[in-house]
């Protein structure tokens, strides 16, 4: 069998294919998604759910958006892949633009928001074993934070239930509680080699760092000389409304990973290098076969200039007052929100109690939200989401927490 034509299929068949075949380590609702059409997707039986999450951060443009499907089609046409051994029209493109938008000059590109961190870690170690301090490799990280689930970026994610079936990881590592300066500070020495933080957690709750915090862990990096990975890859390229949160925090990274949103649906992650970095590296130190290839190049593109050409930057940030307001409002009518966190279109609702009921109570209106930090619904909407989109969807989402509150109630 070469395909499966959804349309005489079910959704239990293709369930139960996947659940006898497919490594068990998604907690999947048993829901079959077929298409999408801006905001909203569709479900093998046509069923349509206003998408609050946009696959987790990554569906910046909203789904099957039409610039993006026609550079699709055009590049299948042409050319996908031509490996890094050659060069190909699009890639320095790429990079130019990105170092113009984050003010870091040089690019690795890859796939993931994972293999971005992993990248940046190698490198902030290569930096120091190149200027001849092979001793200085410890790693400041945040309790809450999340990187990833490669070896390397597992390593400084905080969360004991990701890490502790799959050690020992990358050390010496030291986490420290955010917003304790004065830890912070105590933290980063000189044996440190590098301190890596999210500007906003995304796993952890959608909580961004303080300013006081910011600076605390800027002047010990000045002290120590410890280098800067902003991990950018939930929070960063415009989704609260500016390019990158590191910045609205007076932070000036080092390093930094991207990913999530930049691809706008097609994988592509990117590390980005201070020139200081960046010239510690040799040829053959880091490598990915599908890494910059040319279909994700070019929808990367497709994404940064509609984020920067096109007002989409300025319509999150606009965004972004409507659904604070909203939010507010929604907060107002139900004492079991306990705190709104959030900018543009990256929000936290933390509730006093865990949230996968209201998760689901939302899915059964036709919402699409998911949890984190077990007690916090997370709101990560298409870039291109309207005011009015949004109001519908926290409108249901109104319902669904009322739904929840009474149904504990009685």
């Amino acid at each position: 069998m070469t395909s499966v034509p959804t349309d005489t299929v079910s959704a239990s068949d293709i369930i139960a294919r996947e659940t006898a075949h497919v490594v068990q380590v998604y907690r999947r609702a048993p829901i079959v998604i077929t298409r999408g059409r801006g905001v909203y997707l569709y479900d093998v039986d046509g069923r349509e759910y206003l998408d609050l999450i946009s696959g987790v951060g990554v569906a910046s443009l909203g789904h099957a958006n039409p610039d993006l499907a026609r550079i699709v089609a055009e590049q299948s046409l042409e050319l996908l892949h031509c490996s890094n051994l050659f060069f190909h029209p699009y890639q320095g493109v790429l990079a130019e633009r990105l170092a113009t938008l984050s003010g870091l000059p040089r690019t690795f590109f890859c796939n993931s928001g994972s293999e971005a961190v992993e990248a940046c870690l190698k490198f902030a170690r290569r930096s120091w074993f190149t200027a001849g301090d092979r001793s200085r490799t410890g790693i400041v990280a945040l309790h809450g934070s999340f990187h990833g689930r490669t070896m390397g970026s597992l390593s400084v994610t905080a969360d004991p239930h990701y890490r502790d079936p799959f050690g020992p990881l990358l050390g010496p590592v030291t986490f420290v509680t955010p917003n304790d300066d004065a830890a912070i500070a105590t933290a980063i020495t000189p044996e440190t080699a590098v301190v890596v933080l999210e500007p906003i957690q995304g796993e952890g709750g959608v909580r961004p760092l303080s300013q006081a915090m910011a600076h605390a862990i800027s002047d010990a990096c000045q002290k120590s000389g410890a280098l800067l990975i902003a991990d950018e890859v939930q929070c960063g390229l415009g989704r609260t409304g500016r390019a990158f949160h590191s910045a609205a925090l007076g932070l000036k990274p080092d390093l930094m990973a991207l990913g999530k949103a930049l691809g706008a649906g097609v994988p592509v992650g990117a590390a980005m290098f201070s020139a200081e970095v960046a010239s510690k590296a040799a040829f053959g130190d880091h490598g990915s076969t599908y890494g910059g290839n040319l279909l994700a190049c070019r929808a990367a593109l497709v994404f940064l200039t509609e984020l920067t050409e096109r007002g989409l930057m300025e319509h999150v940030a606009e965004i972004g007052e409507h659904a604070q307001a909203t939010l507010n409002a929604l907060a107002s009518r139900h004492s079991a929100v306990t705190s709104v966190r959030g900018a543009g279109v990256m929000w936290g609702i933390e509730i006093d109690r865990p949230a996968a009921a209201v998760v689901q109570a939302a899915l059964e209106r036709g919402l699409l939200i998911n949890r984190t930090s077990d007690t916090v619904i997370r709101l990560l909407p298409p870039f291109v989401i309207t005011a009015e989109e949004f109001t519908a969807g926290i409108a249901i989402l109104d319902d669904a927490l009322t739904a929840v509150i009474e149904e504990k109630a009685s």
